[in-house]
């Protein structure tokens, strides 16, 4: 269950507005979509269900339908969240219109967009967001954290260097450890730009780069070296509210792990990425979304399966797990909580959705490796499917969407216009409007 902070906000209320009445208007307290919080179980919360994306159900879609609920998706393709929004009864409005309850964007959005916001509307990314997602700031953020609180406190992330800024640093801690060590450039997704070296004179500075000391011993399974995507939401940065989601996946490489140094460019072999590994023709896929623990992509669930049986501490692991997560939000909190001090109009207003990438070494330690702004919802698989319509739904279902029900009465002298019933975020408003 949910531990939510509910509160009921009561403002502007016409001495005249019969609640009685407008209440018999309010959502059926026996819908499927609809679930009753608070204690008194007046604060109706809506529900998403993962089935909704296969098919279309009355039932389902009811709500969305009879309080006119609107998203529009801009600067992305997501066919998961059209599916599902729009099988909740929500319909997709133009990418420019002001008109919406809900704004899905793959980039992030400028500060006279999140300025402009009304209380009902929600959009799925937070301002200074890249502080967290962008490579080098991610880096610095828990660098700093390492200074402040200790470094073996904030030790998630391999030593890593910014270069060219930090280059005689990198060298002269090349000199001490010959690596391998792995480039990334600061703001590329997918695998782009990714590879490994022995040598510093190996690397290309045509951009600001990141360069990592390699994990060399990461944690096998048959031999395969893998690593776990994890969906973290945050729907508040003041107060912080992270939720962690129950199931994952992990993406193997599609060739045999060997570490010498023969192998340093083979990227089938040292990076995981699935858009990378897809690409080769010893890449396995399963048709079969109940078979969970087949190919090159598995759930996590499936990997802590395999893990407890080969006699591994799944428990303190996935400890370990939450805590690398927690720190890491935590290094870019105050960032982020500023810039929404500054930008957001109202609290409720954002929320975001962070794909984590954790790689588990030998030792049984998680190392985070990324986090990815607007993480995949590509569903290539049945797997993919299955968890991330589930995942997605879940996501809804607690980001608290806004159904608004409208009233219209009209007299002999004037027209008023009752906004009667305001679900936001499992807030009740009463406003009245002439």
């Amino acid at each position: 269950t949910w531990d939510w902070n509910q509160n009921v906000i009561e403002r502007n209320v016409s001495s005249s507005l019969n609640f009685t009445c407008l209440y018999n208007l309010s959502p059926t307290r026996d819908h499927p979509c609809i679930s009753w919080g608070s204690l008194s179980k007046t604060i109706p919360i809506l529900l998403f269900f993962p089935e909704a994306v296969v098919s279309k159900d009355g039932s389902i879609s009811s709500v969305g339908e009879r309080y006119n609920m609107a998203f529009k998706i801009v600067r992305t393709e997501s066919r998961l969240v059209r599916e599902i929004l729009t099988n909740h009864g929500f319909h997709e409005v133009h990418p420019n219109s002001n008109d919406f309850n809900l704004m899905w964007t793959g980039s992030h959005l400028k500060p006279y967009v999140l300025r402009s916001l009304q209380d009902f509307q929600k959009v799925n990314h937070f301002p200074r967001s890249h502080e967290l997602t962008r490579k080098d700031r991610l880096y610095k953020n828990i660098q700093r954290m390492q200074q402040t609180h200790g470094f073996k406190n904030f030790h998630i992330v391999p030593q890593t260097f910014v270069l060219p800024a930090e280059y005689q640093e990198f060298c002269n801690c090349f000199a001490k450890d010959k690596g391998p060590w792995i480039i990334k450039p600061v703001a590329s997704s997918r695998g782009r730009g990714i590879y490994l070296v022995s040598n510093p004179n190996q690397i290309s500075m045509t951009e600001n780069i990141l360069v990592s000391r390699y994990i060399n011993n990461p944690l096998l399974i048959d031999g395969f070296k893998f690593d776990v995507r994890l969906y973290v939401l945050v729907t508040s940065y003041d107060p912080l509210l992270i939720y962690v989601y129950e199931e994952g996946l992990a993406r193997f490489a599609t060739v045999k792990y060997d570490r010498t140094s023969k192998n340093i460019k083979n990227t089938f072999m040292h990076l995981t990425n699935y858009s990378v590994n897809k690409k080769s023709s010893d890449y396995v896929s399963c048709d079969d979304p109940e078979v969970e623990d087949y190919g090159n992509k598995w759930s996590m669930s499936a990997v802590l399966r395999y893990l407890k049986q080969e006699g591994k501490d799944t428990t303190s692991l996935m400890k370990q797990v939450e805590d690398l997560i927690v720190k890491a939000v935590l290094s870019a909190e105050l960032q982020i909580a500023t810039a929404c001090k500054t930008f957001v109009p109202h609290k409720t207003n954002c929320f975001e959705l962070y794909g984590f990438d954790v790689l588990i070494d030998s030792n049984l330690k998680p190392w985070l490796l990324e986090v990815n702004l607007s993480p995949s919802l590509a569903c290539d698989a049945p797997l993919d499917l299955k968890i991330k319509a589930s995942m997605i739904a879940d996501m809804f279902s607690l980001v608290g969407e806004c159904i608004r029900l409208f009233m219209f009465y009209v007299s002999k002298r004037k027209k008023h216009i009752f906004q009667c019933i305001e679900f936001l975020n499992h807030q009740i408003s009463y406003q009245y409007e002439s």
